[in-house]
């Protein structure tokens, strides 16, 4: 029997609905019971995928290659379980569902509308695909009170009646904020937020309070009373100084003893959180420095680039170092002079992105790398930007570029118009294509060059990564650019697109095609970044 968590969010957005949800789902997996994730999004785009990192932040991939809400990727990195298409909705997708079946004759001329019609969309994709699973929690986008959300709230309070008594609970996140002039946290935000709920007919179980500071006992019996919810369940969420550490401060709180309490289940035995414990350890008392440079294109934003973040926090974990992240602006390195601001790092991280702005600076970046022995690592555009240079530099191709910017004289990097999924069909597109749902999308496998960095760092030479593209590294131009130094040491199965690129003979330089980023967990550091923070270390020594 699977029971429901329904989180929603109150006051103002960017609270941290996403890692509540997260770290109560690691939480439930510490006691013993199995968990799944979702993210209901309010918005009418169909999904985040042509949506701008400055407004959405970073698109997160799936296996099955959906593209997702961010959120997605803190659910699988605290606990571990891969996240699917089904796992996502937005308010367009489920209005573009509805129309089709109008448009079908599905509902056999009957007027569309909000209730039942949207509703019951809304709860059909929250029960789907339930595996037997203890736990379904379920984060509701944006906040009480939202008219784009009114729907979803409307269908998860529907389904609470249907799912019958002790099957699902509502924990509603707030903000406490504190008042420097008054010199006090107020709660009346809270009370409102409550009451915005309680008038569409969803009574919370547990409040959870964001806070700078403790929260009195006072101020917490004042919430208590006019929330209608238990006073060991108004859970104080103050910041901490990692998010590795926002599961032990929730079950330090009692988060996790009031969920099990709601649904009549037993919490005595504590949970085993030993491995949050270590993990946060290792972050708060390092064993050393590096300092890694991220040149990317939506720096003012570091949402726009979380799971690379993250990753390379988990790189930091493996080797038992601080990892101090400097963002540039790639823009920046297209003046000659600036790149001498890439001389004091121990590494360089080129991610993805879409777009020429900013690329050249990309390639420059590239090449110091290159010319200086300093680690190199190419993620996506950076492994596309990477073999630009080296056809550029090494192989003596004056003009290689992309068909991504312009028409090129050689089209080093390529737009593919045809390629096999997993599953054995075939996937094609032309240039006039939407560039909505139509990139290399998801789990993809590739084959390693025995003896070759790579394969030496993932101890295999068959993997499978998430992609997020739609341009390729031209395969006829691979021959040119291994006689001129460089290795192509991961295919696609059948040998037809270059995955991955390393320059023999450099201490650490490497260009994937895919984002390993994704699949990188604080427990389970990705090889690759476990290896590239490494070779920063080493670089650290010799400076």
């Amino acid at each position: 029997m699977t029971r429901y968590i329904f989180i929603t969010g109150g006051v103002v957005s960017s609270l941290g609905k996403g890692l509540l949800s997260a770290s109560l789902g690691a939480l439930l997996q510490a006691r013993g019971y199995s968990v799944r994730l979702r993210k209901l999004d309010p918005y009418l785009n169909v999904d985040p995928g042509t949506m701008s990192p400055y407004q959405h932040g970073e698109v997160y991939v799936t296996d099955d290659g959906a593209e997702t809400d961010l959120d997605l990727g803190h659910y699988e990195r605290f606990t571990g379980v891969a996240s699917r298409q089904s796992d996502n909705i937005t308010s367009g997708r489920i209005y573009q569902q509805i129309i089709a079946k109008e448009r079908r004759g599905d509902y056999l001329g009957g007027t569309v509308q909000v209730i039942p019609h949207v509703t019951d969309a809304i709860k059909e994709f929250a029960l789907a695909q339930q595996d037997g699973i203890d736990f379904m929690l379920c984060e509701i986008g944006g906040t009480a009170g939202d008219i784009e959300a009114a729907p979803f709230m409307e269908a998860i309070r529907q389904l609470s009646i249907e799912l019958g008594k002790g099957r699902s609970i509502f924990v509603h996140l707030t903000l406490v904020p504190y008042l420097a002039a008054a010199g006090e946290l107020k709660t009346k935000p809270t009370q409102h937020s409550v009451r915005d709920l309680r008038s569409i007919g969803i009574q919370p179980d547990i409040l959870v309070c964001r806070s700078e500071h403790p929260i009195p006992d006072g101020e917490r019996r004042k919430m208590s009373l006019y929330c209608n919810v238990a006073e060991t369940a108004v859970i104080p969420a103050l910041d901490v100084s990692t998010i590795y550490e926002v599961p032990i401060s929730y079950h330090k709180e009692g988060l996790d003893v009031e969920v099990l309490k709601a649904f009549g289940l037993a919490h005595s035995q504590k949970p085993d959180l030993t491995p949050w414990e270590n993990i946060v350890d290792r972050i708060k008392n390092p064993e050393g420095e590096v300092t890694i440079a991220v040149v990317g294109k939506y720096t003012g934003l570091k949402d726009a680039y979380k799971s690379l973040n993250e990753a390379i926090i988990h790189g930091g974990i493996a080797n038992k170092v601080k990892v101090k992240i400097e963002w540039f602006e790639s823009e920046v390195f297209e003046r000659e002079d600036a790149i001498s601001q890439l001389e004091e790092v121990d590494a360089i991280l080129v991610p993805g992105g879409f777009g020429k702005r900013g690329t050249e600076g990309k390639i420059a970046a590239a090449k110091f790398a290159r010319e200086r022995g300093i680690p190199y690592f190419g993620i996506c555009l950076g492994m596309q930007m990477a073999t630009i240079e080296a056809a550029r530099h090494l192989a003596g191709i004056k003009d290689a570029g992309s068909t991504e910017f312009e028409e090129q004289k050689n089209p080093v990097v390529g737009l593919i118009t045809e390629w096999v999924r997993e599953d054995g069909s075939i996937e094609t597109r032309t240039e006039e294509t939407d560039l909505g749902g139509t990139m290399r999308l998801g789990a993809y496998e590739a084959r390693l060059k025995e003896g070759s960095k790579v394969a030496e760092i993932y101890g295999k030479t068959e993997i499978s990564e998430r992609h997020r593209h739609r341009y390729e590294v031209n395969i006829g131009y691979v021959k040119q650019l291994e006689e001129a130094g460089v290795l192509f040491s991961g295919m696609s199965p059948d040998g037809e697109l270059p995955e991955i690129m390393e320059i023999p003979g450099h201490p650490w330089f490497i260009g994937v095609q895919y984002h390993p980023e994704l699949k990188s967990k604080p427990f389970d550091p990705h090889p690759l970044f476990a290896s590239f923070v490494e070779a920063a270390v080493k670089q650290s020594r010799l400076v």
